[in-house]
Order: structure tokens, then C-alpha cells, then sequence
């Protein structure tokens, strides 16, 4: 079994000045034949060497605990570092790297003998799915001369912050359902089948399904779970082609939608609907059929690896790729920003290939309107008319199929309200 991995010894800044000062003080004392510089050059030139000495012979492990708090765009960082016996807390730098998609004050550590505790309070501005890599722990001599960076096993966080709606946007009941081989499709609606274990209760748990035994032993309310009846299967399709908006612009829009289908996708593998992705740039990217703990974290690794395309790809690609993948019949939700006319061709092929699609709409627009540096006057002229060119860009994708405008990013209620009414949906 292999030991941790070996760092190297880096200088630090002061180490080669140092060293530089001690090797002209010597060539001062050669020169002029006088041992008074050659003492001054002597620890100078031993100081670096010491400190590396002095030191760990190899990485330190450490052990890092690091967790995260808040709900909706509150997001906090806890942890702690806890060196091995033997490593002064108080010889070792710890550097947070705060998440591009967040915003906030740099990280806070308290300093002890035996451990270093920092917290950081960020802020996620709209929408994202995000990593937060582990703290860079380096070890350093009290001078400052060399440094050394320590071994930890702890693995990254993955924020996930999305609109509140989609938490109990899974308990609609989807009418299309494409059933395994030898499955029925089931009338009844809620429990059903053999009893599966307690979970903590939701609020949107009948009274019926509370659990009021093992509710007073634990002292937190407590719920029967049930082998649910499958109540439909569902495909979230991103469309991850550029668009005239420019690159920062299509990034933060896509940022969004990763998220609210991070939100999506777990709100109905809950209920233990199956789940399917795809991410289509210049091809498509599938996360196939499942349902399940094991289907959320591939989703949810998918849609964090998932980044856009330099090159666009005709639509049809698209829906014949995901005819190739997936059964027709599916429920299907299209992230896409619709900032052209091209982008408004992919739910027409993808309906004319047998898949329901309901388009929902990141608006570009409140992106837009933040980076504007127009006057207070002009800026409300061009908003009044980019929000006409937006409304009748929305109202021509509805002749194709329902589509929802997003425009406020944290909150979803328009897209809630719409799958909850089926009437709106057959129509």
C-alpha cells in the first residue's frame, strides 16, 4: 500500500534574498580580504538551509472537516484542520478558494496549538452548481523561508442552490409513464406496496403517514416510507450551444440552468420517478434512465462537469440522439435561454420525434440589465423594448409547445403552477 504522496521543499520569497545577501557579503569578504562580511554572510547563507532541516521530512497529513450550511443563497462554510502529533497548528497556513459563482468576505481562522478553525459566509447571487475544492493546508518555519505543502484526504462540497419551488415540485404526478417490461400502470396514487423504512417527515406528509411511535421515541417527527407506485418518468434536456449574448453572458445563464435541473431531477428521484439527462452542445451527453441515491450523484456529477459548446450543432441532432437513448413518450423539460432564432428550433424537433417538450426560459435580460451603463432614461427606453422583443420571442416558441419565461431566477412558480394544472399541460 502506497504511503501519501511526497511534496517538495519551495523557497519561499525571503529564502533567495536571503541567499543572495550571503553570497555578495562573501564575495565582498574574498575581495577585500576581510572577515567581517564573511561572519555577517555565514547565517545568512545557513538560515534557508536550517529552515528546511528544522522542518517535516516529508508532507504532513492532516485531517480536514469541512461542511455547508445555509438554504437558498446563504451559503457557510465550516471546518477545522487537525495536524498529525508532533505539527504545530500554528506553523500551518490554511487558503480557502471561494467559488467564482460566489461572492463574500475571504474566509476567518482561529489559530491554536492543536488545530485551525475557519469559517467563511458567501452569498450565491442566482442560481448555481458549484464546487468547493478543499483548503490548501501548507506547512511554514516561523521565519517565513520555506514552506511545504501538507497531504489531506478529504474530498470537495458541491453547492447546490436552487429555486425553493422545486423541493415539492416532485410530488405532481406525471402523466405520461413509459413502463419497464412486465410493469402495470398503477390508478392509486401515494402509498402503496410493502413498507420500505422511516425517514424524517416532510410537510407535505399526511398525518396519516407520521409515524407517532418512533415520532415520540426520537423526539423529531418521523414518517413510514412505502414502495411508491411509479408515477412517470421525466428527461431534462439542456441546450449548452453559444448564442449572439456572448460567452460570459451564455455561461451565467447555463450556470442557472445546471442548477434548477440539479433541483428538478431530485425533487422526482425522490419519489422515485426515473430521472434521465442530456446536455446537448455540438453532441449529446446522456445520463441514461434510473431512479435512485446512485442516479442523483450521477447527475448531479454530470451536470457539474457539463460546460458549454464553442460550436453549434443543427437541433435535429439533437432529437435524433435523444430518440436513440430514450423511449418517445417522455415528459420533457428544455432549458434554453431562446436568445435567438435559431435556439427556438428544439422543441419542434423534438416533439415531431415523439417527446413532449415544456421549454423553460432562463431570461438573459436581468443579466443584461446589470452590466448596462446607460442613463437612468435611456436604460429604461432599452429595457422597455428588450423586454417586447423577449415577450414576442416567448409567444412565438408557444406555438410550438408550452414555454415558460424565467425571469426571476429564484423562484420558479410560473413553472410550478403549470406542471401542478393538467388541463394547461394536455393543452
Amino acid at each position: 500500500m502506497s504511503g501519501p504522496p511526497l511534496r517538495p521543499l519551495r523557497w519561499r520569497p525571503l529564502a533567495p534574498l536571503l541567499l543572495a545577501t550571503g553570497a555578495a557579503l562573501l564575495l565582498v569578504a574574498v575581495l577585500t580580504r576581510n572577515p567581517t562580511p564573511l561572519f555577517l554572510a555565514l547565517p545568512l547563507l545557513l538560515a534557508p538551509v536550517a529552515a528546511g532541516i528544522a522542518g517535516p521530512r516529508s508532507s504532513p497529513p492532516v485531517r480536514i472537516d469541512f461542511a455547508l450550511e445555509g438554504a437558498a443563497a446563504d451559503v457557510r462554510l465550516r471546518g477545522a484542520v487537525v495536524p498529525e502529533p508532533g505539527v504545530d497548528a500554528r506553523d500551518l497556513v490554511v487558503e480557502v478558494e471561494r467559488p467564482a459563482s460566489l461572492v463574500g468576505d475571504p474566509a476567518r481562522f482561529d489559530y491554536s496549538s492543536t488545530q485551525i478553525g475557519f469559517r467563511a459566509n458567501w452569498t450565491a447571487p442566482e442560481p448555481t452548481i458549484t464546487e468547493v475544492r478543499v483548503p490548501t493546508v501548507l506547512w511554514r518555519d516561523p521565519i517565513g523561508l520555506v514552506e511545504r505543502e501538507t497531504f489531506s484526504s478529504a474530498p470537495p462540497l458541491v453547492v447546490s442552490r436552487y429555486p425553493p419551488e422545486l423541493l415539492r415540485i416532485g410530488a405532481v404526478r406525471l402523466e405520461r409513464t413509459t413502463p419497464l417490461p412486465g410493469e402495470t400502470h398503477s390508478r392509486r396514487v401515494g402509498e402503496s406496496g410493502e413498507f420500505h423504512g422511516i425517514r424524517p417527515a416532510r410537510p407535505d406528509d399526511p398525518p396519516r403517514q407520521i409515524n407517532w411511535r418512533a415520532t415520540a421515541r426520537a423526539g423529531r417527527p418521523l414518517a413510514n416510507e412505502y414502495d411508491l407506485d411509479k408515477t412517470g418518468d421525466i428527461l431534462i434536456l439542456l441546450d449548452a450551444r453559444p448564442t449572439p449574448l456572448g460567452a460570459s453572458v451564455d455561461e451565467r445563464l447555463f450556470s442557472v440552468s445546471r442548477a434548477a435541473a440539479v433541483g428538478l431531477s431530485d425533487s422526482f428521484l425522490r419519489v422515485k420517478s426515473r430521472v434521465g439527462v442530456g446536455v446537448f452542445g455540438e453532441f449529446l451527453d446522456v445520463v441514461p434512465l434510473s431512479t435512485g441515491r446512485t442516479q442523483r450523484i450521477r447527475i448531479e456529477m454530470a451536470l457539474k462537469r457539463a460546460h458549454l459548446s464553442p460550436i453549434r450543432a443543427p437541433a435535429e441532432r439533437c432529437a435524433v440522439s435523444v430518440r436513440r437513448h430514450f423511449p418517445p413518450g417522455l415528459t420533457t423539460v428544455v432549458f434554453s435561454s431562446l436568445s435567438d432564432d435559431s435556439s427556438e428550433d428544439l422543441s419542434p424537433y423534438l416533439r415531431r420525434r415523439g417527446f413532449p417538450a415544456v421549454v423553460l426560459s432562463p431570461s438573459p435580460l436581468p443579466i443584461l440589465s446589470a452590466a448596462s451603463h446607460l442613463t437612468p432614461v435611456d436604460e429604461q427606453l432599452a429595457g422597455r423594448i428588450a423586454r417586447l422583443v423577449r415577450r414576442d420571442r416567448i409567444a412565438r416558441a408557444w406555438e410550438e409547445g408550452p414555454t415558460i419565461d424565467w425571469d426571476d431566477y429564484w423562484s420558479l412558480g410560473k413553472f410550478v403552477e403549470f406542471v401542478r394544472r393538467p388541463r394547461i399541460r394536455r393543452a
